[in-house]
């Protein structure tokens, strides 16, 4: 897997893109059958789901067989990477790569902080308030409304929230409290159009309890190579052509016609950016065994919502 670091136009860091080959399908993997999801870790169902298009919602049963690839990080560790998402990036990543239990498979990733969770945030309300709104409640079934929730910011964990008083929660909390706190690993799934936690339950369950804001790290799919490169080359096609389009102009009109890099400049940049950073859908696997398969599953699961 090869890494490489994203950087704004101000030179700070934006997040950690990831070039994945040689892992044609993912241990952690997403299953499709009509509208039935299967989220299966190896041979382990994980999450079954049945997506209502009508309802615009999602009827969800975890398993509670999810395991992260992710050792606890050591306290150490965690004040030495204190403060620095990169380098905390760069471990996630070198974990991704190490493990066959993880999402990624073949094609381009990104592993950046996701700052629109954080702007969900409204004025006066506290963090606790916040995540109450954006985490997905229910165990062992629940729902992902997409109705009253349609921008794709909640937050589902695969296995039950620790409460404040959990032995991990309450050593979490004091690295909360000191700003040590390393973040929570989210994979955004289409299918669901939600987050998803790969690792970080008891992280979470300490900043909600001390109230503070956690950091996050969000792993998604993002244009492949080859795409990125043709649509960079039609951007900054469509950049020249619109600095001949005023050239033109200035030789027909005068040098009161601006020169069309202050319009086209921004626009460039800005379609450069979007390239880079925006979410591609998940790949979805065909269920081998169709929904007859996923209702057995269901069925051996004891979930009965259809």
């Amino acid at each position: 897997m090869r890494r490489s670091d994203l950087t704004g136009d101000d030179g700070t860091w934006q997040g950690l893109a990831l070039e994945v080959d040689d892992r044609p399908r993912p241990g952690l993997c997403v299953f499709g059958a009509g509208r039935r999801l299967l989220l299966a870790q190896g041979s382990r169902p994980v999450l079954l789901a049945v997506v209502d298009a009508d309802l615009q919602e999602v009827g969800f049963r975890r398993t509670d067989a999810y395991r992260s690839f992710v050792p606890p990080p050591r306290a150490d560790e965690a004040r030495a990477l204190a403060g620095s998402p990169e380098r905390w990036a760069h471990r996630f990543a070198g974990l991704l790569a190490g493990t066959p239990d993880g999402p990624l498979h073949d094609g381009r990733w990104l592993l950046r902080p996701d700052p629109r969770l954080l702007r969900r945030r409204h004025p006066g309300t506290s963090h606790a308030e916040q995540w109450d709104t954006m985490l997905v409640e229910g165990h062992p079934d629940g729902l992902v409304d997409w109705f009253h929730h349609n921008s794709g910011w909640e937050v589902l964990p695969l296995r039950p929230m620790p409460d404040a008083g959990d032995g991990r929660v309450k050593a979490y909390r004091k690295q909360a409290r000191d700003g040590t706190l390393p973040p929570v690993l989210l994979w955004w799934v289409s299918g669901l159009d939600c987050h998803l936690i790969l690792d970080g339950h008891a992280r979470l369950a300490a900043a909600i309890a001390e109230s503070v804001e956690p950091p996050l790290l969000e792993l998604h799919r993002a244009l492949p190579p080859d795409d990125l490169a043709a649509r960079t080359q039609d951007a900054v096609t469509d950049y020249e052509d619109a600095l001949t389009r005023f050239a033109r102009l200035r030789t027909r009109h005068g040098a009161t016609v601006p020169d069309g890099t202050a319009q086209a400049g921004p626009e460039l940049a800005r379609r450069l950016r979007d390239l880079h950073t925006t979410r591609r859908p998940t790949w979805c696997w065909p269920l081998p065994g169709g929904e007859p398969r996923w209702h057995r599953l269901a069925q051996e699961a004891g979930f009965t919502h259809d």
